[in-house]
């Protein structure tokens, strides 16, 4: 009998990008994170290109990449975050395909994705189409291949679905057992019913009505699946091994795949150091030969289908009713708030459906005056989200325009085909699947709606947002303060609105923080800079000026006047206005100018109302990482009197807080906390340092251990985590510094010692790698008589031993 093991990882985050910057913004909920896809990167993707594989000591001996070693697929949008933001992740994982092919007879393992993680079923047939084809144009960007095989969101699936999939070219899709209905051996006329007892070890084809295509279609172990996702399977990795061989049927002769797929955030994020335990389980079935490792792909070559199945259509993996998670109160929910309704989920689905439907004829009718199929069109635009180059889009409308367009009416064609993106966008699976309306994922897909109906304003001259939110209003909130979705709206969506004058606004105020080059990028939009006059008075500040605005999404573009001044505290007060003449400009600047240069700060802010009236802006319209940026700056003096008097109090009662806890005396509230701040706020800056000065470091530990201070150990650990990094880079590019190797095995040995974890990752990653590459030159030198190397051999030993790195026999 032939063994084989196929273990699918499903990597998808919901999107969190702010519809208008398309940029992910500040989320405080992620601490010490910037955001969540950063966290979740940090915890899950980013190990699982290097993963540990110990010894029975606790030791590493081997670092490797799952991802080539298993079947996966990543969500488009998050993978357009990541080759941004963790771009040395986004390629490791396009490189782990890469080998992936070299492993598996030329079968790559990573699989497309529906695009946005719609529910394909419940998506109308021209959504089902894009969303393919998008999928598929978007990988085939990413990884410079076709997708053999396309991942459904939650698997859900009906017949129209799996015909459009192949239709495109796509081989085959995953799906649970249960969503089988009836199976035949090919050829055969007997059906015999599932009931649960599906062969889930063989590849089925399905028959596609009213076409002679097919599709194949492989069905998970349900039984693993859900052992690796909730009982704590990957606790053990030689366990875990041993529960995928376990399936394998002794008795028959035939071929046998077992093959599991969960979420690939449980090996990391959901399941802590779930990696490592993937990686060993792996690891230990190629090493003791128990089984072929392999991809869907490959055993598809190797073993075609013998049997058909027919599919329960309109079934999924995570809703026992179907795909009813996503449009009714179906029951299933994440059972985290017993006595919570979900009845909201159909009026937002219905509230959506209608502004999809309503705006369709209407983007149809425009967009023909324009584009020869604006349907066409939408299928093939993923090829401008992928490159937003002015060349580019003038490529795209050289296909697909009637004629020559002119600015005005390429920047009408974006706007239509960016309704129709936020109009799928607001279709993302994640915004059903949770228990409350006013949940993050919710809110974002109301945000996309919101985005839809100000392009169908400024398109069609029409809102339809009063029926939008006279619908949404029927979708009610578990917590009494949120009330419904039309009072979500208001207070989520409209103040997180953004147009171009509020672009120029958050310029303005900013502009008074931070020096600007004439060109400047904020999120998706381009700032360039005519004109501008600076004032300085103690710590107020002046700034007006002049700039064009353009949208890197749209290519609408405005040139604005503005002024913005603040008197050193939060009062902080701008106006943005369209541009309209240079006399009226110049007046302006002399005027707020002048007043300031008088010191009369009064009649700034008079002008300012004049000026820009009802177009005033404060920090509350500041962007999320620029209010935060700025409001660091303006606490900066405030926090630095209010840490000056935890220091003296700090510092004048140290001895009596010895004292006290030596007798078990509980500390006065007060001390404690001036002594929790001061440490904290001490230690944070000693590990920030670019030259970490140890024996601080070591005074202000035992400092805090007297005084029986409780450190931020996540933190603290997030930020020395930051500057094992760079020390790591440094290591990287320059392995033959025995001064700085020397200096990093002291920073290793102190962070060993630490009360808190600190993740070493960053620095056993690049000592592995030199471990692999100038590690030999070395031990060849060294036993050829050179005393350099020696003695840079026992400098590198020593510290890989306290990265508790393996280094062979001959190490």
């Amino acid at each position: 009998m032939e063994r084989y093991i196929c273990i699918h990882g499903h990597f998808y985050q919901p999107p969190r990008e702010n519809p208008w910057l398309e940029d992910i913004e500040l989320q405080d909920s992620a601490y010490p994170y910037h955001d969540w896809d950063e966290r979740i990167t940090a915890e899950c993707y980013e190990p699982n290109t290097a993963s540990r594989i110990l010894d029975g000591d606790g030791w590493i001996r081997k670092i490797v990449n799952n991802y080539s070693k298993i079947s996966f697929n990543f969500g488009p949008t998050l993978l357009s975050w990541m080759e941004t933001n963790a771009p040395e992740v986004y390629r490791a994982i396009i490189e782990a395909d890469r080998e992936s092919q070299r492993r598996f007879s030329g079968h790559g393992s990573a699989l497309a994705q529906a695009y946005n993680h719609m529910i394909m079923p419940l998506a109308n047939t021209r959504d089902k189409y894009t969303q393919v084809i998008w999928g598929i144009k978007d990988f085939e960007h990413r990884f410079g291949r076709r997708p053999e095989g396309m991942w459904l969101p939650e698997t859900a699936v009906d017949l129209e679905t799996l015909a459009i999939l192949a239709q495109q070219g796509i081989r085959f899709t995953i799906l649970a057992h249960w969503q089988a209905r009836r199976i035949r051996p090919l050829g055969s006329d007997n059906w015999q019913e599932v009931h649960g007892g599906l062969d889930t070890t063989m590849p089925y084809q399905v028959r596609l009505p009213n076409t002679d295509r097919t599709i194949n279609v492989f069905f998970y172990n349900g039984e693993v699946a859900r052992a690796v996702a909730f009982e704590k399977l990957l606790d053990n990795g030689e366990r875990f091994a041993k529960r995928l061989l376990s399936v394998f049927n002794e008795g028959r002769n035939a071929p046998q795949l077992v093959n599991i797929a969960t979420d690939g955030e449980t090996y990391g994020h959901h399941h802590r150091h779930g990696d490592m335990a993937l990686a060993y389980a792996l690891d230990y079935i190629e090493a003791n030969k128990l089984a072929h490792l392999t991809n869907y792909g490959e055993y598809l070559e190797k073993h075609p289908p013998t049997h058909e199945v027919e599919i329960n259509n309109n079934s999924s993996w995570s809703c026992a009713h179907g795909v009813e998670r996503w449009r009714t109160n179906c029951g299933c929910n994440t059972g985290m708030h017993p006595g919570w309704s979900q009845a909201w989920r159909a009026p937002l689905r219905d509230s959506l459906n209608w502004l999809r439907n309503t705006l369709a004829p209407k983007f149809e009718g425009r967009a023909r005056q324009f584009l020869k199929d604006p349907w066409a069109a939408r299928n093939d635009y993923i090829a401008v989200i992928l490159d937003r180059s002015p060349e580019n889009f003038d490529r795209f409308l050289g296909q697909h325009a009637t004629r020559i367009l002119n600015q005005e009416e390429k920047i009408t064609v974006l706007k239509l085909l960016e309704l129709q993106r936020h109009a799928m966008l607001m279709f993302t699976s994640c915004g059903w699947f949770f228990d409350e309306i006013s949940g993050i994922e919710t809110v974002q897909v109301i945000k996309y709606a919101g985005r839809v109906i100000q392009l169908a304003q400024e398109l069609f001259n029409e809102s339809p947002e009063p029926r939008f939110m006279e619908m949404l209003a029927q979708a009610k909130s578990n917590i009494p303060e949120h009330r419904d979705g039309a009072h979500i709206y208001e207070k989520f969506v409209k103040p997180a609105m953004v147009d171009l004058l509020k672009v120029g606004a958050h310029y303005a105020l900013c502009s008074l923080y931070e020096t600007y080059d004439q060109h400047s990028r904020i999120f998706c939009y381009d700032v360039y800079r005519e004109d501008c006059q600076n004032r300085l008075a103690g710590t107020a500040r002046l700034a007006v000026g002049r700039a064009q605005v353009t949208s890197q999404i749209t290519q609408e573009s405005i040139k604005i006047s503005y002024g913005a001044v603040t008197l050193g505290n939060h009062n902080v007060s701008g106006g943005v206005q369209v541009y309209t003449n240079d006399d009226s400009y110049q007046r302006m600047v002399q005027e707020l100018t002048g007043a300031f240069d008088r010191a009369d700060f009064n009649e700034v802010i008079r002008l300012l109302d004049q000026h820009f009236a009802g177009a005033t802006y404060s920090l509350r319209q500041l962007f999320r990482d620029k209010q935060r940026m700025v409001l660091d700056i303006i606490l900066e003096s405030t926090l630095a009197e209010a840490a000056e008097d935890y220091r003296r109090i700090y510092d004048r009662h140290a001895p009596l807080m010895r004292f006290l806890k030596d007798l078990n005396i509980p500390q006065p509230r007060a001390l404690q906390a001036a002594a929790e701040f001061v440490l904290n706020t001490s230690l944070r800056q000693a590990f920030a340092g670019d030259n970490l000065d140890l024996e601080h470091i070591k005074a202000l530990l035992g400092e805090a251990e007297m005084a029986g201070v409780p450190l931020d150990g996540e933190g603290l650990g997030y930020v020395l985590e930051q500057t094992l990094k760079q020390m790591a880079e440094k290591l990287l590019g320059q392995p033959d510094d025995q001064v700085f190797i020397g200096r990093l095995d002291a920073v290793i040995s102190l962070v060993r010692s630490l009360p808190f974890e600190v993740n070493l990752w960053k620095v056993q990653n690049a000592y592995y790698r030199l471990l692999q590459t100038v590690y030999p030159g070395y031990r060849e030198k060294a036993r050829q008589g050179d005393g350099e190397a020696r003695a840079w051999l026992n400098l590198f030993n020593s510290l890989g031993d306290k990265l508790q790195v393996r280094r062979g026999k001959n190490g």
